[in-house]
């Protein structure tokens, strides 16, 4: 399994920095959620991890070696990204689109071989695309196209897939779809992955990690029944909420009340009142 980290690693765009001297770990073999308000740094951290975005300071490391020091096909066969929103050009069939992910693969030597073949028909049984595999990309529904995508990626036969916010524009049935899916490749065929979440319950009960950031800063980082608590709600995103116990899989289950307010002069009375909120609702989620 792979290891991937970043050491005081600093991104920016331009003159403006948007992560500056950040230490993350990623467990191996895990799926791990980065959380966030909007323009925190995930989609940056997740770029910088993937070699798209050269760091001005520090650097990101596959496995103790600096990923910008790796030849590109290597890294390409040890690191697959999903950005978000990707576009195929129009007519492109399923199948032509997952071939792409064997180009790192290819070479002047090594053109399309049985090994190319039979990552591609894996990739289209895991992601449930093979009946689908000669329909055109633009053709498809959008949970669909998103499978077709994350085909492509596992054909690339990597150890690490970073994707950005798999589940933007999909309706709620496809966004349990794709994470299900996740969460197979990663139980059965041992895939670490990282992605991006905006859906703060869809971090706690689909990853075994969460990195939350905040003004490109890691904020807390650890087990979603660890990092996950009112505390947090408040401090990176602005909101007063409770946390309580899914009561189906006992994850941390967020429930929003509203925009957080400026601290009271006496500190002291907000722990009371967050205490007697979260047992509310606890009992609220039991009765269900």
């Amino acid at each position: 399994m792979s290891t991937l980290t970043t050491d005081k690693l600093t991104l920016a765009y331009d003159q403006a920095v948007i992560i500056a001297g950040m230490d993350v770990m990623i467990p191996s073999g895990k799926i791990t959620a980065l959380v966030g308000p909007n323009g925190c740094g995930k989609s940056t951290l997740l770029r910088g991890l993937a070699r798209l975005l050269n760091p001005r300071g520090g650097a990101a490391y596959l496995d103790g070696k600096s990923i910008h020091q790796l030849p590109t096909r290597e890294l390409a066969k040890q690191l697959g990204i999903l950005p978000q929103s990707p576009v195929a050009p129009e007519g492109l069939t399923v199948r032509e689109l997952v071939a792409q992910g064997r180009y790192p693969h290819q070479s002047w030597f090594q053109q399309w071989a049985a090994d190319d073949e039979a990552a591609v028909v894996t990739a289209l049984e895991l992601t449930g695309m093979v009946d689908l595999a000669e329909r055109p990309v633009d053709a498809l529904s959008d949970g669909q196209r998103q499978r077709a995508w994350i085909a492509m990626t596992l054909a690339q036969e990597t150890a690490v897939i970073l994707l950005d916010e798999p589940t933007t524009f999909l309706d709620l049935s496809h966004q349990i779809e794709v994470l299900q899916l996740l969460e197979r490749l990663n139980r059965d065929e041992g895939r670490t992955i990282v992605m991006v979440v905006h859906d703060l319950n869809h971090a706690t009960r689909h990853a075994h990690h969460v990195v939350a950031l905040k003004a490109g800063t890691v904020t807390a980082a650890g087990a979603p029944t660890e990092v996950v608590t009112p505390a947090l709600l408040r401090e990176v995103f602005g909101v007063e909420g409770a946390v309580v116990p899914d009561p189906r899989s006992g994850v941390p289950l967020c429930i929003a009340y509203g925009l957080a307010a400026p601290a009271p002069a006496n500190d002291a009375v907000a722990p009371a009142i967050e205490t007697v909120n979260d047992r509310q609702v606890a009992k609220l989620v039991g009765e269900w």
